[in-house]
């Protein structure tokens, strides 16, 4: 990276960090070679998108896309095992400290979001017709030297083809709308280049200075944000405030507290206005999580059922099968709290636990979503469990002591009218018993049970985000036959069933569709970050000092059993002997 890298704790200095960052991408660069893994292209692994974009409801303005590629390629190309990369830690001790600060590297070679989300997302939205060929242009622009066949070449593969001559030719139009810009991210040479390129395609499509759409899409380590933002406010932007505009969106982690969040947001906040910048969070673009408001308000059987007299308690569930799969230096930097529970899952939390918006305008909506974050209590510590699963530190990119949990349980507890006593669980977890995400809604228990059901555990609203989206109510009923005797059973809503015909969107191509409209509901304020910040900064430093260590649980089991136990002191009762299937055609 360009410049310094700064932390709460301080900073490494420009020439000292080329020299770890080398060291650092080759010791991941082996151990995928190690465990036979493909390496994966650090070219295309971040990226900052520029959408120079149309209004999808009035197709008749010429635009382009530019989407701008990160990270160059300085691994080395021997293939080392994972004992030569330990004793390479080991041997290189002194150094660890500083390599460490600079973890966003990891993220470069793990995510792969360019290949994997966004240019399918892109390309789904071209082959749907959201993007017309005479009307977008995309541009990728990184440091790396190739040219635009050499772009195309390497995300060909990734782009879903389907089967026909028909779907050929889409993709092939599709890919000769990509052109590629090398650049540095401080660099002026490198920004005015790119804004040339842009220029001249439009004067290409006859369009007036000032009337171009453009989209930045800063999918970047956080730490160079302010330096590509201030590049693109003094050289990318449209000329004039006719019928044109800027935007930018930037990917998470939004800063690593509250004290860097606000750093972050004031930098960002000095160069663009908040209409202007678009904080994206993937989970917002889910299918699931979008039918939230429309469950919530558009069902009257909801409206007296969804508060503290019937709602005993709620679970919000993410859980991974598997462990940091060779991301595990970036993501000790991080932990599950920062990396799942601060952002995707608190996002979930506002929707379920929100009023009814004045009107779907975004404002209004995001205006309720902060009103609950602020009436959230302070966490307390004997609400919180923590965990960390044996072997995650036998990656040779996480540190030996190292304390970030793997799993976490941590109960909120909203201070309002509404949901006075009633917890919500937040609980996530890498190196589960099975991969899922979900709302759990549990009822109290029926009183004067005069079927004696409680046996079969209570009822309870289940929304599956992912895998298999659906929807379930578990409920007791007369089990079939002649005796009077009752089961548990569901009402389900599953919507690979229900919907055959539908292909569910990517939540990628819903929210740069959002972006393109203008359409900020689904991304994140920046009085909503604050607060969200000011939830869990407290918890986080705790464990940033080592006051709070994570307990060992086994890969492939529930998590630690002190979870159970806590979910069980919270209200929560576990039903035995049910298992929710998805029904098959």
């Amino acid at each position: 990276m360009r410049g310094s890298f700064s932390r709460t704790s301080g900073h490494v200095e420009h020439r000292e960090m080329l020299d770890y960052q080398v060291d650092e991408m080759e010791l991941i660069t082996s151990m995928d070679e190690a465990n036979n893994r493909p390496k994966l292209d650090p070219t295309l692994s971040n990226c900052s998108h520029h959408l120079h974009n149309l209004d999808p409801t009035k197709l008749n303005q010429h635009d382009s896309i530019v989407h701008s590629l990160a990270e160059e390629w300085v691994g080395g190309e021997g293939g080392i095992t994972r004992d030569q990369l330990r004793a390479k830690k080991v041997r290189n001790r002194s150094r660890t400290i500083s390599i460490q600060r600079d973890r966003r590297l990891r993220r470069t070679l793990s995510r792969d979001l360019a290949k994997k989300k966004t240019f399918p997302a892109l390309y789904n939205l071209f082959r749907q017709g959201f993007l017309q060929s005479n009307e977008v242009h995309i541009f990728g622009y990184a440091r790396t030297k190739m040219t635009d066949d050499a772009l195309r070449e390497r995300i060909h593969g990734y782009l879903s083809q389907g089967k026909g001559a028909e779907q050929t030719e889409s993709l092939s139009k599709f890919l000769q709308l990509i052109k590629y810009v090398s650049g540095s991210y401080d660099s002026e040479d490198g920004f005015r280049l790119l804004d040339k390129e842009i220029s001249e395609h439009e004067l290409a499509k006859k369009s007036r200075p000032g009337t171009s759409r453009r989209l930045f899409y800063l999918a970047l380590p956080p730490s160079v944000y302010p330096s590509v933002c201030k590049m693109i406010r003094h050289y990318c932007m449209n000329q004039s405030h006719l019928s044109g505009w800027t935007r930018v969106v930037v990917e998470k982690p939004f800063g690593k507290d509250l004290s860097s969040a606000e750093d972050l947001s004031c930098q960002l906040g000095e160069l663009f206005n908040e209409e202007q910048l678009y904080r994206i969070d993937h989970y917002l673009g889910k299918e699931l999580v979008q039918n939230l408001l429309v469950l919530r308000f558009a069902n009257r059987f909801f409206l007296p059922l969804w508060n503290r007299d019937n709602i005993d308690n709620i679970q919000i569930v993410f859980r991974e099968d598997f462990g940091t799969e060779g991301r595990g230096g970036y993501f000790d930097e991080y932990g599950i709290i920062r990396d799942i529970i601060q952002n995707h899952l608190l996002q979930v939390l506002c929707l379920v636990a929100m009023e009814k918006p004045v009107s779907l305008k975004p404002e209004h909506i995001r205006d309720e979503k902060v009103k609950v974050l602020q009436s959230v209590m302070p966490i307390a510590l004997e609400e919180v469990v923590l965990g960390q699963y044996d072997g995650y530190k036998d990656d040779p990119t996480v540190p030996d002591g190292s304390n970030t949990p793997t799993f976490a349980t941590v109960i909120l507890r909203i201070h309002n009218e509404r949901w006075e006593g009633v917890p919500f669980i937040l609980k996530a977890g890498k190196a589960l018993n099975s991969r899922k995400a979900e709302i759990r809604v549990q009822f109290k228990d029926v009183p004067g049970d005069i079927f004696r059901s409680k046996k079969h555990g209570r009822n309870e609203f289940v929304i599956r985000l992912q895998p298999s989206e659906a929807m379930y109510m578990k409920l007791t009923v007369k089990k079939p036959g002649l005796q009077m005797s009752t089961i548990l059973s569901e009402l389900d809503l599953s919507y690979g069933q229900r919907y055959q015909d539908v292909t569910i969107p990517e939540a990628y191509e819903r929210l740069i569709l959002d972006t393109i409209r203008g359409d900020q509901q689904h991304f994140v304020r920046r009085d909503e970050l604050r607060a969200a910040w000011e939830i869990f900064t407290p918890l986080l430093h705790r464990i940033d000092d080592g006051e709070l260590q994570p307990i060992s649980y086994k890969p492939g089991s529930r998590g630690p059993a002190e979870a159970d136990e806590l979910l069980s002191k919270a209200g929560y009762v576990q039903t035995h002997g049910y298992i929710w299937i998805p029904p098959t055609l």
